[in-house]
Parts: C-alpha cells; structure tokens; sequence
C-alpha cells in the first residue's frame, strides 16, 4: 500500500501513470509478484492521514510506503503536530507488524530555516524511533526541475513519476524483504 496524499493518488494524472501504478509495473518488471494498492488522497494532511490509516487498513496490507506532510508544509502547519500524526500513524503500521518505508518531504526555503530544520529533521526521526526504512526525500531529482513537473510545479508529471520511481526502486525492494521475513 502506497499512503499519502495527491503525490500518491496520481493528481493529474491517467491512474496507470500514477507512483501505485508505475511502481507496481516496475516492480513485476522485476520479477516481483506485487499488488501495489494506491491509498492516497489528494489535499491529505498529517492529520487526515491519521484519522484515516484504520481504514485503509480494511483491505489486506503486507508493507505500505508513507508519503504524508507535503500538504502540511503548503499550510506552514506547525511541525510538531505533524510529526505528531506521523508519529501515531506509525505506531498504528507497527501494532499491526506491517513494515514501512517512510518517504521524506523537505519544507521550502521561503518558511525560514528554524520551520526547515524542525519539519526536514522529523522524517529521519521517526524512521529511527519506529524502525522503518527512510527514502529522505520522495521529490529527490523531480523537484524543481521543471520538465519533470506538471504547470503548478509541486506535482510530477508521468516522467517525473518515472524518476520518482527508478531512484526508490532500491529502497522498495528492500521493503519487500522485510514483509516476506518471517
């Protein structure tokens, strides 16, 4: 399961050209036998996210990639809420033994440094605490680089996707070692 917000659910984009999708394609490129389930939800916050994981829970999950906090840092949401949330969704992943790779987002520069160390410095952090896999930064490559990004300049487009995809496979992969270890 992909978790997050309009990053994951492929925000202008045909579905199959969305990160699920184009994961899901590389992956049994690669001889993986992998349903990849696109949970993301478009405008999703931290807190959404948290009052939502229970029921994205419902369907069958063996290891989930969390692409949360974008959202959050666009409303200069404090991050101390936000690593809160992160926090508790992770906790929940746990309880339920399913392993996590948690994807990364950076704040702007525009928000002050004191607001881009405190919020940059809370992904490291809560992969340490919870023992999941940390891919530090989900835009790693795509952002601002303009030809890999839709008009409004946040969202990737298919290539960007495709970039997105090729750099994570490595740490994904690792994921799916972790969910078939007994």
């Amino acid at each position: 399961m992909v978790f997050g917000d309009s990053l994951v659910s492929g925000y202008g984009l045909a579905q199959s050209q969305s990160f699920p999708a184009r994961l899901e394609a590389a992956l049994r490129a690669r001889g993986h036998e992998v349903a990849v389930q696109n949970a993301g939800v478009a405008g999703e916050t931290s807190a959404g996210a948290r009052a939502r994981i229970a029921w994205a829970l419902g369907e069958r999950v063996d290891a989930a990639i969390l692409v949360v906090g974008g959202n959050d840092v666009l409303r200069a949401l404090d991050p101390a809420a936000t690593a809160a949330n992160l926090d508790a969704v992770l906790a929940r992943l746990g309880a339920e033994g399913i392993p996590v790779l948690l994807a990364g987002l950076r704040a702007p520069a525009n928000l002050g440094p004191a607001y881009q160390e405190a919020f940059d410095s809370l992904y490291p952090r809560l992969a340490g605490r919870h023992g999941a896999l940390l891919y530090p930064f989900f835009l790693d490559g795509v952002a601002l680089e303009p030809s890999l990004n839709q008009g409004d300049g946040i969202h990737p487009n298919a290539r960007g996707v495709e970039t997105i995809v090729a750099r994570m496979l490595p740490m994904v992969e690792a994921l799916i070692a972790r969910a078939r270890t007994p």
